[in-house]
């Protein structure tokens, strides 16, 4: 283990952190409130930190996988435990277990809270609560590797740790240029969704609030009521920009570069979309009879399907009071999540494409075992070591969930609440059903509980493997 490396990329990313905690410290300023002294504070800890662990360049600038895994794993903890002293500190989270909760949820983009009355929260703690979505959402070694160059080529392993899905390509062949290109496209969907909610009177702060929520596929709200509160024209925007955030990147890359056949042929996209409209049909069909018109009943289906399957986690209604197809359809779109390469959560639709299609080809194989078959995605072959690794994942996947589902058992909560904890924490999702549905939270839990639903979210936005790799000793030996 190169152990100069990962304190000095650790370094840079407090640095970074301690960039981004002057921003709710200029909201502070403007809203004329006291928690601005707070985050100018934890902004200079952090500072000094960063300064003091990057101050000697490594001599030794080797980056492998399991330094790479290491990195991101424990910058995604580092950032954790400094951002949440905020919340602490200024006496709005006064439990130092529950503000780190939050702040996991938050940077993991789950939305999970443990929170009643958000709307007691200063606009300064409200503005870092959901910042944090849109710095998780993207992912924080990218938006690095867009500012500046670290460490060359050798970053790739980062950014493959830290984005989520089966598979991480170049863009274009700079790194750089990459991570550049993919917050470009984050950044103006951001800003067209708030240019977008305040034509429709949606209030300033509000409208950068929900849109980082949304971008980031990460569902804390400003109103206790997430946007149920909102017009339906509202709600309508947001759902449309929750479905978008779910989509691969790489395929907006290629509508900016008017390469419109291959952007549209994108099977995990179709499937991603087909997946949408068929619960769209199912739940429409079965939830109905509950609102006074059509219309009303179609918003409320595709921005719950919209915010679930793109692991959001906001909410127009409570769906918990749904009939028990609904709810099993959104739990099913709980698993399955967006597309890889989004800014979403769950399994990926790539990964569920890959299983379909390995099953297939092995009920193939055993009706004609002479015939040669490949798993093929977007005309291409899949490569053995792909498939191999989705496998992998599936078994550490349900491992986690039946674990965190045992451990969370001794807090003696009813089996629906904590199956549903467990899926809506590991898939990033935040709200699941009974104590933890859209009009609940998770305070309720043990501090236990907490931090095991706090270690599945980042499990889960990490894609697993780099956080389990801080469990494995092998890979803190030197070389």
């Amino acid at each position: 283990m190169n152990y100069s490396i990962v304190r000095y990329i650790i370094g840079w990313v407090l640095k970074f952190e301690a960039a981004f905690l002057c921003l709710p410290a200029l909201v502070g300023i403007l809203y004329h409130e006291k928690d601005c002294i707070t985050y100018f504070c934890v902004a200079v800890a952090c500072l000094l930190v960063g300064l003091l662990l990057s101050c000697r360049k490594p001599s030794n600038r080797s980056l492998y996988t399991k330094e790479g895994f290491l990195i991101v794993a424990l910058s995604w903890i580092i950032m954790s435990l400094f951002g949440a002293l905020p919340f602490v500190l200024t006496g709005d989270i006064p439990s130092y277990v529950d503000a780190f909760f939050e702040t996991v949820s938050g940077f993991t983009t789950t939305g999970a809270s443990i929170l009643s009355n958000v709307e007691a929260l200063s606009r300064t703690n409200l503005f870092w609560r959901s910042f944090t979505h849109w710095i998780g959402g993207m992912g924080v070694f990218v938006f690095i590797m867009a500012i500046t160059p670290l460490l060359g080529g050798s970053t790739m392993t980062l950014m493959k740790a830290e984005s989520p899905g089966p598979s991480v390509d170049k863009l274009v062949p700079r790194l750089r240029d990459t991570s550049t290109i993919l917050y470009g496209i984050y950044i103006v969907l951001t800003l067209v969704e708030v240019l977008l909610l305040v034509l429709f009177d949606m209030p300033v702060f509000e409208a950068f609030c929900t849109s980082f929520g949304t971008t980031g596929t990460g569902g804390f709200g400003v109103k206790n009521d997430s946007i149920a509160g909102y017009s339906p024209a509202i709600q309508n925007i947001v759902t449309i920009f929750m479905i978008l955030s779910g989509i691969n990147y790489g395929m907006y890359f290629l509508l900016l570069r008017r390469k419109w056949k291959q952007a549209f042929t994108f099977e995990e996209v179709r499937w991603y979309l087909g997946i949408i409209a068929a619960a769209g049909c199912i739940i429409f069909f079965n939830i109905r009879h509950l609102f006074p018109t059509a219309g009303e009943g179609l918003r409320h289906t595709f921005f719950q399907i919209g915010s679930i399957i793109t692991t959001t986690g906001f909410a127009s209604t409570d769906f918990n009071l749904w009939p028990q197809l609904s709810k099993t359809c959104l739990v099913l779109l709980m698993f399955i999540g967006a597309c890889a390469g989004s800014t979403g959560g769950g399994i990926k639709v790539s990964r569920i494409m890959i299983l379909v299609r390995t099953i297939r080809k092995e009920l193939a194989s055993i009706a004609h075992p002479q015939q040669v078959s490949k798993v093929r995605m977007d005309g291409h072959a899949v490569g053995h070591e792909t498939i191999r690794s989705t496998n992998v994942f599936m078994v550490v996947y349900l491992i986690l969930m039946l674990l965190s589902v045992l451990l969370i058992s001794i807090d003696g909560y009813d089996f629906t609440t904590n199956f549903t904890a467990v899926a809506a924490t590991i898939n990033n999702i935040g709200p699941g059903l009974e104590l933890v549905g859209p009009t609940g939270n998770y305070a309720f839990f043990s501090e236990f509980s907490k931090i095991i639903l706090s270690f599945n979210m980042l499990a889960g936005r990490l894609e697993l493997f780099p956080l389990l790799v801080l469990l494995s000793p092998a890979c803190w030996k030197k070389h």
